[in-house]
């Protein structure tokens, strides 16, 4: 495929890149957005348990993990073709999406932009919708917060919402240690190109591969009617509800959530 002329500049995303080389009729590879304010360890119990049978491949976003940062805003667009350069740096041409709260709107940007390559969706704890007028002025305000304080006090009002998990869990640790560590004009420009996303319902409803939508029991970001309604959106979706989570069930049941997506691949995503 041509990628997406880039605005900012190109650069090199950090990722794994794990799992058996590609054969025919075997699985397709499985890439995997996280969300903010994380990177790609948010995905490590998936990949880990995933790679011995089939690639996956996980990225730092532009802006968070070991990735470069681009101060100022970042729009979904070049999240998007920051994705597209890597799979064909890769060599990666069909796949399988996921994504995991702003990483599950990239992937329906991704999908908006380049969707015949895409021939399953895994949504977690995420929406379609554009944002709000209320919700363009939270997140530009948290913007410049984010630039004016570091991460340390969003990270400490924020965690208790993202997991179920007690605050001296290993979960919890692993959370607040991702938080902390996303560098804060990375997250503000993310958050200044979020608030300018469009909607991507019309999209969504378009797409006719297989989708899995999972939600926590106990998510407050997206509760589970908003992701009923996703599921409802999709022509080809099931929806997966992960009892004793909040926002992040691939880390607080990696067990439980691995399983889902192991048996939806297996099943319905995963084969070329």
């Amino acid at each position: 495929m041509t990628s997406p002329q880039l605005t900012p500049p190109p650069i090199a995303l950090a990722h794994d890149d794990d799992g058996p080389a590609p054969a025919p009729g075997g699985p397709l590879p499985l890439v995997l957005l996280h969300g903010t304010p994380f990177d790609r360890t948010l995905w490590t119990p998936l990949r880990e348990r995933l790679a011995p049978r089939r690639r996956v491949l996980v990225p730092d976003l532009r802006g968070y993990g070991e990735s470069d940062v681009t101060p100022g805003t970042v729009e979904f667009a070049t999240f998007a073709a920051d994705l597209a350069l890597l799979l064909d740096a890769r060599g990666i041409g069909d796949f399988v999406l996921g994504g995991l709260s702003m990483g599950g709107q990239i992937a329906m940007e991704c999908v908006r932009r380049f969707g015949t390559r895409v021939r399953g969706l895994l949504l977690v704890g995420t929406t379609p919708e554009a944002e709000s007028p209320e919700g363009v002025r939270a997140r530009v305000e948290l913007a410049a917060r984010l630039e004016r304080e570091g991460m340390a006090p969003y990270t400490a009002e924020a965690l208790p919402r993202m997991t179920a998990t007690p605050p001296e869990s290993p979960v919890t640790a692993h959370v607040r240690r991702m938080m902390h560590g996303t560098p804060p004009a990375g997250a503000a420009a993310a958050l200044r190109g979020r608030a300018r996303r469009p909607d991507y319902r019309q999209a969504l409803s378009r797409f006719t591969g297989p989708a899995l939508v999972v939600v926590g029991e106990q998510d407050t970001y997206t509760p589970v009617p908003t992701a009923r309604a996703l599921a409802r959106l999709l022509p080809h979706a099931r929806l997966e509800i992960v009892p004793g989570t909040a926002h992040l069930p691939p880390l607080e049941a990696p067990e439980r959530f691995g399983g889902l997506v192991s048996d939806w691949l297996d099943a319905e995503a995963g084969a070329r």
